[in-house]
């Protein structure tokens, strides 16, 4: 059978969910074309560690094309695509469309600033290798401007940063920054101490880590504090302006302002046409189908589904794996005459990881916390990384960390969108009463010791 006589499937989404419905297709009589707006996979579970300056974001991606090359019934196109003609059975790619049998969308989500979209700029969501560099320069520039403050005024504002939102990531994020504030950077400035940095958790229900058993959270909440980490639960964000957040009457200063707090489904849920739920997310069928087009469908955390408690499954990597594994089961049972079946998620468990050997993991009645718990995280997710290379360069440099406590990745590149930062004025300021104190021959008192800071 040739290319072009075979079915037609087209997976719109490199992700986990987009990966594992092409790799388990490969093996079908059929033609399958791959389109993702980026050429790479990235592995989202470790972006906070890019965020944190801890590995290189090569470490935790790799090309499309690369994972796939081996089946050569799969073809990889870069574009973006802006929606589809069901009747047609068409994708609507940027500049041209695609033909297909079998579509499977798999497109993914994004941030979710509950209708404060302007909040974005003052406060990056992580889902992209770009929103992680953001982050990462926020956090390292931050302390930057502090150092060059203090040494030209003798004082700097305090660092105060804040992660809205107290899911894994937001924890992720806040244990690291506590961590890295404490010890990676602690002999490196000499005008100010980054030790007293204070790193605020801000949650609007009223526990962090909602998904997981009450003794599990509790553990995390001991684990964050002991870090450094200031938890708050009960206190939704009312508003994100420049260099603060306000929590009920509440104003927090803040210098750099994280969002972890929600997640949207891509908005090409919302392009095929039939029922989502409040966040976008499409209400598919038993087999992952969407209602009316068999032919068509969706999965990862674009599709909304419960389990058989009547729970709605997790937006996490596993469960888009296996409906990727799935769907291309479904597909097989098509073309071999067979029934399809419906979609069971198999929970093989949950973990959470807090900071260096500290975290927290469920697999079924067993609860773990502590340095057991952050060993099993640190192995599950090696031994998930694509590609030989990089499991071993991530796993030396966690080594290199977890015996040194530096972090391997502390550059500032790019260019901020919006960044907090003393003004002209203020920096003038500084320099005009230091030149004046100079000229007029007084001794200026020598720079704020890093303990003093």
């Amino acid at each position: 059978m040739s290319a072009k006589t075979r079915p037609q499937v087209v997976i719109v989404g490199g992700g986990f969910g987009g990966l594992k419905a092409a790799e388990s297709l490969a093996r079908l009589p059929v033609q399958i074309t791959l389109v993702d707006r980026k050429n790479h996979h990235t592995f989202q579970p470790l972006l906070y560690q890019v965020a944190t300056a801890g590995i290189s974001p090569a470490e935790i991606a790799a090309p499309i094309r690369e994972i796939l090359h081996k089946h050569e019934n799969v073809e990889v196109l870069l574009g973006e695509v802006q929606g589809f003609d069901l009747e047609r059975r068409k994708v609507q790619v940027h500049g041209f469309e695609l033909s297909y049998d079998y579509l499977i969308v798999a497109a993914g989500a994004t941030h979710a600033y509950f209708g404060h979209d302007e909040w974005e700029p003052l406060a990056p969501g992580l889902k992209t290798i770009e929103d992680a560099l953001e982050m990462r320069r926020r956090i390292l520039l931050a302390y930057e401007l502090a150092e060059r403050e203090a040494a030209l005024t003798g004082n700097h504002r305090p660092l105060n940063f804040i992660i809205v939102g107290a899911g894994p990531t937001g924890v992720e994020l806040a244990g690291t920054l506590a961590e890295i504030a404490r010890k990676s950077l602690a002999e490196n400035f000499r005008n100010i101490n980054p030790a007293k940095t204070r790193v605020l958790l801000v949650e609007a229900g009223s526990s962090i880590l909602n998904a997981y058993p009450e003794d599990l959270r509790r553990s995390a909440v001991k684990q964050l504090e002991h870090l450094g980490v200031e938890v708050r639960t009960n206190s939704p964000v009312s508003d994100v302006s420049s260099g603060q957040v306000r929590v009920g009457n509440e104003v927090l200063p803040a210098e750099v302002v994280l969002w972890a707090a929600g997640v949207s489904a891509s908005p090409l849920g919302r392009a095929l046409g039939v029922p989502v739920d409040r966040a976008g997310r499409v209400l598919v069928e038993a087999d992952l189908s969407i209602p009316g087009h068999r032919e068509v469908f969706v999965i990862g955390d674009l599709a909304t589904m419960k389990d058989k408690h009547g729970n709605l499954l997790p937006g996490v990597a596993p469960v888009a794996m296996q409906q990727g594994k799935f769907v291309g089961g479904q597909i097989a049972a098509d073309l071999a005459g067979g029934p399809r079946e419906a979609f069971h998620y198999f929970d093989k468990g949950s973990l959470a990881t807090i900071g260096r050997a500290s975290a927290i993991a469920q697999f079924g009645k067993v609860h773990l916390s502590g340095f057991i718990a952050w060993v099993t995280w640190l192995s599950v997710h090696i031994l998930f990384l694509i590609g030989f290379r990089n499991r071993i360069i991530v796993m030396i440099q966690w080594a290199w960390s977890y015996l040194t406590y530096e972090r391997g990745a502390r550059l500032i590149t790019g260019e901020s969108r919006v960044v907090s930062v003393p003004s002209m004025e203020y920096a003038e300021q500084a320099r005009t009463s230091r030149d004046a104190r100079l000229d007029g021959g007084v001794r200026e008192s020598p720079p704020m010791s890093k303990r003093s800071a």
